[in-house]
């Protein structure tokens, strides 16, 4: 059975993660969705937050059974290792994410010479959308419902609804 891990910190998910979720079942039989622990980054949802947010919008799409989320706060080759993944699935949007991407890509094969990098592009939709921009518009009362499952874009009013 061929296992891809996708990592991420998913801050929140977006309908462009979706849609990465699903390509890669297209190619591997099964799929685990992996919620980063990152302190050096500053998140809007706490990581108890992400990661139900993220099963609870994987549970509401048909069809995405052979899924499974976790958390994690290791690095990522130990956790595909650990959950015997010989893929991570990592998404490109644009030419400015594929330096970055690259960097880290290398370093992981140095770390684990039996783990490929599968770089998977979304639909043209969402080329352009990640966590940041939806935050930002949603803080400033924009409209994110294309960007975001409801379950999310609910969270996410939430969260700016709230006094500071």
């Amino acid at each position: 059975m061929k296992i891809a891990l996708y990592p991420g910190t998913f801050d929140p998910i977006t309908k462009g993660h979706m849609d990465v979720i699903t390509r890669a079942l297209r190619i591997f039989h099964k799929l685990v969705v992996a919620v980063a622990l990152n302190p050096s980054k500053k998140p809007l949802f706490s990581f108890e937050e992400r990661t139900e947010l993220v099963k609870k919008v994987i549970e509401a799409e048909n069809g995405l059974d052979r899924i499974e989320v976790t958390g994690f706060e290791c690095l990522t080759v130990d956790l595909a290792r650990k959950i015997g993944a010989t893929s991570l699935i990592r998404g490109l949007r644009a030419v400015t994410d594929f330096e970055y991407e690259l960097q880290i890509a290398l370093t992981n094969r140095q770390l684990s010479k039996d783990i490929d990098s599968v770089f998977l592009m979304p639909s043209v939709e969402y080329i352009y959308l990640n966590s940041t921009v939806v935050k930002e518009v949603a803080k400033h009362g924009g409209d994110v419902s294309n960007f975001v499952h409801d379950i999310v874009l609910h969270k996410l009013l939430e969260k700016f609804q709230q006094p500071e």
